[in-house]
Parts: C-alpha cells; sequence; structure tokens
C-alpha cells in the first residue's frame, strides 16, 4: 500500500513526522537510500578565527541550557554558520523555501550556495533520525528547485551539539546517510573542515 496519497500535499516537515521507515517514504519519491561512511570534502590548512568561535561557543554553552530548539539554534548552529559564511564569503539564507511539487514544497532552516551547496536542518525534538527523513526530501527537492552542475548535494542535520551529515549523488537518485557523529564543541575543528570543505568543493 503506498504511504503518499493521491492529491495530498505534503511539505518537507509531514516526512519528518511519518511512522515509516525512511527507506520506504524515499522509494515513494523514486529515491533509494544507503548507509556508509561518507568521505566528506574537507577544507585544508589554517582555518583563521576558530580558537575566537570556539570561545564564543563554550561561553554561550555556560550560559544557557540546550532544552529547546531556540537555545540549540541561537547557542550553537547560528554562531557556527555564520563563521562558515564568513570563511567561504556565502550568505545564509534562513528559512530556505522550495516549491518543487504537491509532494516536495516548504522550508529549509538553512542554506548555503556555494560550488556544491549545503542545506542545514535542525531536529525538530533532537531527534536525528525523523530529521534525516526531512532532510533528504529537501535534497531531493532541491535537485529540481535550482540549476547546479555539482553531481552531489549536502547537507546536515544537527541539534546543535550533535551533526549528522548526508549526501544526494543526483544521477543515481541516491540518499546517503553518514554513519558518522560530529560533536560540538569538542570537535569543531574537523566540523568546521567538513562544512567548508562542502561549500567550498570543487565540482
Amino acid at each position: 500500500m503506498p504511504i503518499l496519497q493521491p492529491n495530498q500535499s505534503y511539505t518537507f516537515s509531514d516526512y519528518g513526522k511519518m511512522p515509516y521507515e525512511p527507506e520506504d517514504i524515499l522509494a515513494e519519491l523514486d529515491c533509494s537510500l544507503v548507509r556508509e561512511t561518507l568521505t566528506l570534502p574537507m577544507k585544508q590548512g589554517e582555518i583563521v578565527g576558530l580558537d575566537q568561535l570556539r570561545r564564543q561557543l563554550e561561553r554561550n554553552l555556560s550560559r544557557v541550557s540546550l532544552t529547546t530548539e531556540t537555545s540549540r539554534r541561537e547557542a550553537l548552529i547560528a554562531p557556527t554558520l555564520f563563521e562558515v559564511c564568513e570563511q567561504v564569503n556565502s550568505p545564509l539564507k534562513s528559512e530556505y523555501t522550495m516549491n518543487v511539487s504537491d509532494r516536495l514544497k516548504g522550508s529549509a532552516d538553512y542554506f548555503i550556495p556555494g560550488k556544491t551547496g549545503l542545506l542545514i536542518i535542525e531536529a525538530k525534538q533532537a531527534d536525528l533520525a525523523r530529521g534525516f527523513t526531512q532532510l533528504a526530501t529537501e535534497l531531493i527537492a532541491l535537485d529540481q528547485w535550482i540549476q547546479h552542475p555539482a553531481p552531489t548535494f549536502y547537507g546536515s542535520v544537527t541539534t546543535g551539539d550533535l551533526w549528522k551529515f548526508g549526501a544526494y549523488r543526483r544521477s543515481q537518485r541516491q540518499i546517503v546517510e553518514d554513519r558518522h557523529l560530529w560533536q560540538l564543541p569538542e570537535q569543531l575543528e574537523t566540523l568546521m573542515r567538513i562544512l567548508i570543505g562542502v561549500i567550498d568543493a570543487e565540482v
């Protein structure tokens, strides 16, 4: 029995609330899902301002409890993404709206345009698993929403202190869920190298 009903509209957030397995949901969108260790692009060399960002994040964590989506966004996610955009000289688009079809529409929390493009979404109720399903549908929509030569689009779902990456292999219509989790602020340097590397990767 199909999961998606004909003549019914679905937003990205709707997919994150569905009780079905993500493989089954993505199959309805004519895509597959694999879980493997992604080899993510990484920036080489020095990252200017890294120590300052680390101090800012640690200060924020000493002042706020990460019990709400707003606190996680303001204390960890936004400062990190603003610094990434500063490094790659790119705008940070928040509540980035896409309207591809009745099955693929809604807003991504953040979109950073670059040589590959990077979508970031905040996991609702700190649920990375459901958040990743939503991220996957946004990556599928992005493939149809913008014209871009990159063979792969990247995204991340985050609770602020934990980050999980995914990729959409466009020609294969395949979503890849990375097995790794990255932690802030403990793995800040590695995470920054990935975020910058993904956005600035050569096509």
